[in-house]
């Protein structure tokens, strides 16, 4: 008689977290908050003024009192550590790419009635994250015996880094949240954006197998193709705007978006960018039904979870810009309830009495809204990019790259004649009536 698998108890399932959750919280305290405390007496740190940075002594009441840990973690949260891995940096973004995969997956299954992730895994499906994670870390990472085994272990980490640097560049709210803020913002991001051809058909080159050849000469064909239209499509924002920082570019659009006076420029935009994250109708580098995975073939393990890590950070990366340059960045209108007096002036109430606190609070009203409004707009462009995967069908590739040298290109000369006719119009640009 074959046994017959356990059902699935969401009540079982949360005992069994909650269970996890009270050991590692009393092994901690038990084991590990002691042996810390033994290793800082005998561990050299720096000392600032006459005084060791963290002592055992000033730990634990660190541990016990609130006014020491929130100007602490204050601290940690708005130093440029924090903003390069975590907010806005690439820890962000690599949540941000999780949740696209878990609604893309969602969102094709609703629209061509396949089994999505609520059938074949459990909790709304959002185990199957971690299922994949899981799976891509424990499978063997098999190299290609006549590979070029230095360039096909350096490109997946070197895509992810490319990526990487271009979300640096995005700037998501207000008072200076961006890693890095330069004043050739945009022509920096096109920088980047330009070493994502080159990586590509280095690692389809480095597999020694004809397949990643064919898919990486594709992506080289169609990168090219459609960056021209990508960098000219924006011409019109640089001129009526006077400026390359992507903060300023935002900040000018306090009024209006400027896809309101230059459509034509954010639907070439859009188109441009399709074909720069090879998504669907423009995946001919990785047509599975062609050349197999195309460039990505030969990659296996943990090697194509980076590439396709990667993927998805980029596509954030181009939503985000498109969010920046269009529709007019982390501008909205006032949604969050102002904080209430107490926190505004370091302290909180409990109860009868209100306890002053320094470092209250840790971000501003300003800097929440903004963050809210542009993860939304994000949101939203990523939807629109996912939707065709499940609406449009592959073009052949000799469309593919006429779209973009010629009607693409067209658009954007257009595109730049009618900034420049509402630059020497007056009614936008320096001295604009708008």
């Amino acid at each position: 008689m074959s046994a017959i698998a356990p059902k699935f108890r969401f009540s079982y399932f949360l005992k069994s977290i909650l269970d996890n959750v009270f050991w590692i919280v009393t092994l901690f305290t038990l084991i590990g908050i002691p042996l810390v405390m033994i290793l800082l007496f005998y561990i050299e740190l720096p000392v600032i003024n006459g005084k060791k940075l963290l002592d055992p002594y000033l730990a634990l009441t660190t541990l016990a009192d609130p006014s020491r840990q929130i100007p602490m973690l204050k601290s940690i949260i708005h130093s440029d550590f924090f903003r390069i891995t975590a907010f806005p940096g690439f820890g962000f973004a690599a949540l941000l790419a999780a949740a696209t995969i878990f609604i893309e997956r969602k969102m094709l299954a609703k629209l061509q009635l396949r089994v999505g992730p609520f059938y074949c895994g459990k909790v709304e499906g959002i185990l199957q994250l971690m299922g994949d994670g899981l799976k891509l870390i424990s499978k063997e990472i098999i190299i290609p015996a006549k590979a070029d085994k230095p360039i096909f272990w350096a490109a997946p980490v070197l895509f992810v880094a490319t990526a990487a640097a271009f979300v640096s560049l995005i700037p998501v709210a207000s008072g200076g949240w961006v890693v890095a803020d330069v004043d050739v913002g945009l022509l920096a991001v096109f920088a980047v954006i330009g070493f994502f051809p080159v990586i590509t058909v280095l690692s389809a080159w480095s597999a020694n197998s004809k397949y990643p050849f064919i898919g990486g000469l594709r992506a080289l064909h169609q990168m090219v193709s459609f960056e021209i239209p990508l960098i000219l499509s924006v011409l019109g924002i640089v001129i009526l705007t006077g400026t390359l920082n992507l903060t300023e570019i935002v900040q000018s659009q306090d009024t209006y978006w400027w896809i309101v006076f230059l459509p034509i420029g954010a639907i070439v935009f859009f188109i441009a960018i399709l074909a720069e994250l090879e998504r669907i109708p423009f995946d001919l580098p990785e047509a599975e039904s062609e050349i197999v995975a195309g460039w990505l073939t030969e990659f296996s393990g943990m090697m194509y979870g980076l590439v396709q890590l990667g993927s998805y950070v980029k596509l954030y990366a181009f939503a985000a810009l498109f969010v920046v340059l269009f529709l007019g960045g982390w501008h909205g209108p006032m949604v969050w309830p102002p904080f209430p007096e107490e926190i505004i002036t370091n302290g909180i109430t409990m109860g009868p009495i209100t306890v002053h606190l320094p470092g209250l609070p840790l971000f501003d009203q300003q800097m929440l809204n903004d963050v809210l409004w542009f993860v939304i707009k994000t949101m939203g462009v990523i939807f629109v990019i996912l939707l065709p995967r499940g609406v449009f069908p592959r073009i052949r590739i000799d469309l593919l790259l006429h779209i973009g040298w010629y009607k693409l290109i067209g658009l954007s000369f257009v595109n730049i004649f009618i900034a420049l006719g509402l630059l020497y119009a007056g009614v936008l640009g320096p001295g604009g009536i708008l």
